[in-house]
């Protein structure tokens, strides 16, 4: 009995310590990087951002200006701003060939992995298999698969959308959309969601994010704390969300709370100010209430906390764009998506952090996150 007892504990110190050693390797990873490097693993961009070519106004114009393929001038900007995600939308993506040639020079341009991202929710929102050019299914909305009340219908959605966006070379795809549709004049979710029952949609969206997973593409809740309840559309400006948190825990939460549970990697917050819950009226991109009491404490949710497109009109009409990503990094964000002027902000962040107003500890601590997702170990 002892020498069992002796063993079982042996093992356990073992694990212990090969556990130990991860942490310390991706510890060791993030302080062995400059800190140019780890602050770009912290942006998502636009191809174009690149492109020395493009005017800042070109870089973020939804038609036109593509860019299709990783010029060596665009090798030259990587080097100097290395950003550690790249999202590519219909100007980027032209045919399976071009996508995939695309996707292969992202993927080289760093030995840690440069992700690849995407919005492929199904339905309206979709960068891929709406081009002819890929000849692949198309599925009318989310809410007619909610309307099924079968999670094993939203599970083989994720699937076929997971196949695909593995084939031409992504890696995260910006779905499930989590929000719950309960307000018939919100101008910007509707038949996007799943159900306007929340805990119909926490099934669909858990099912829809497993077979993402099961295809090797990341998943994406989003928009945290709920977008599904306004009346305006944060793409254009000022957006409110009049509910405390309680009433938040009733229905908007819950979808995400279900998914922390099932330990999701990705959660995208939304640019929507909740002033019954965060008093500051600040949007919960900047909500040190909303990022961290709220998601990170009381939810205890560890994965990764993406901001929605800084170039939206809730922010840009609102903020200075570099001032923005600096107060979100400080509210708790670990990647900033799609800054609005790339250069520009990311330079503003990194004397941020050498003037003593962000701490490397923080950068650090959204890094490592990082880099665990990415399996840099």
């Amino acid at each position: 009995m002892k020498k069992i007892l002796f063993i079982t504990s042996s093992l356990i110190s073992i694990f212990c310590l090969i556990s130990c050693l991860s942490c310390r390797k991706v510890e060791s990873k993030a302080e062995s990087m400059s800190l140019r490097e780890k602050l770009g693993q912290m942006f998502v961009i636009r191809p174009e951002s690149l492109d020395p070519s493009y005017s800042v106004t070109e870089v973020h114009q939804t038609y036109g200006y593509g860019s299709e393929f990783i010029s060596p001038e665009m090798i030259e900007t990587y080097k100097n701003y290395p950003a550690g995600g790249v999202i590519l939308f219909p100007k980027n993506i032209i045919n399976p060939e071009q996508t995939k040639n695309l996707t292969s020079q992202i993927h080289a341009l760093n030995t840690i992995p440069t992700f690849i991202y995407v919005d492929e929710e199904g339905g309206p929102v979709t960068r891929v298999s709406r081009n002819p050019e890929f000849n692949l299914p198309v599925f009318k909305d989310m809410k007619t698969i909610g309307e099924t009340g079968d999670p094993e219908i939203a599970y083989r959605a994720g699937r076929t959308i997971g196949s695909y966006l593995k084939e031409y070379g992504f890696d995260v795809d910006f779905a499930p959309v989590a929000d719950v549709d309960t307000n018939p004049d919100n101008p910007i979710i509707g038949r996007r969601a799943f159900s306007s029952n929340p805990n119909q949609a926490a099934k669909m969206d858990s099912a829809f994010y497993k077979g993402l997973k099961a295809e090797g593409i990341f998943g994406c809740y989003k928009h945290f704390p709920g977008h599904g309840d306004t009346q305006t559309d944060t793409h254009k400006g000022y957006t409110e969300l009049n509910k405390s948190w309680k009433e938040l825990l009733e229905c908007e939460i819950i979808p995400f709370k279900a998914g922390i549970a099932e330990k999701i990697n990705f959660i995208m917050i939304s640019h929507i100010t909740c002033p019954k819950v965060d008093p500051s009226g600040n949007p919960t991109t900047f909500s040190k209430v909303l990022l961290q009491d709220k998601l990170r404490k009381e939810l205890k949710y560890e994965g990764i906390i993406i901001t929605d497109s800084m170039e939206m009109g809730a922010i840009l009409n609102e903020f200075d764009p570099a001032e923005a990503a600096i107060q979100s990094i400080l509210a708790g964000a670990d990647i900033i998506l799609i800054p609005y002027n790339y250069t520009k902000t990311f330079d503003a962040v990194e004397k941020a952090v050498k003037e003593g107003r962000i701490s490397e500890k923080r950068i650090n601590e959204s890094v490592n996150r990082i880099l665990k997702i990415k399996g840099v170990l």
